[in-house]
């Protein structure tokens, strides 16, 4: 399984790759398998601030529906054309075009709280 060092991860499966004061979401190769082959994607928070812990959209794959959960808090300002598009894409490239949604974070140190790596890996075993 296929888990970047350089992203931080939340126990539910999103991970988040910082960029300055902004930061990109999507979910992990896990989640993804997880979920098997996804077909629709629901994101309508463009424009709205959300807290750590709150539901920013859901997922839906041919057996099962899964909301998707904000890392840290802060105002959803883009949403990924190409996977609103291309739903599968998530499978195809979670960590890379595969991004949900990008964020500019409320407190940037909220990131601090989140798995590196090496933690991810043991929760993901589970």
């Amino acid at each position: 399984m296929n888990i970047p060092t350089n992203l931080k991860y939340a126990e539910s499966h999103e991970w988040l790759r910082i960029e300055g004061e902004m930061a990109y979401i999507g979910i992990t190769e896990f989640a993804a398998t997880a979920l098997g082959d996804i077909v629709f994607i629901e994101i309508e928070t463009e424009g709205e601030n959300l807290d750590k812990g709150e539901s920013f959209g859901t997922i839906e794959a041919v057996k099962t529906v899964s909301d998707i959960y904000m890392p840290v808090g802060g105002e959803v300002v883009e949403v990924n054309q190409a996977i609103m598009d291309d739903p599968a894409l998530v499978n195809k490239d979670c960590f890379g075009n595969g991004w949900l949604i990008k964020i500019k974070m409320n407190d940037p140190a909220e990131a601090n709280n989140l798995l590196d790596a090496a933690a991810y890996t043991e929760v993901a075993k589970d």
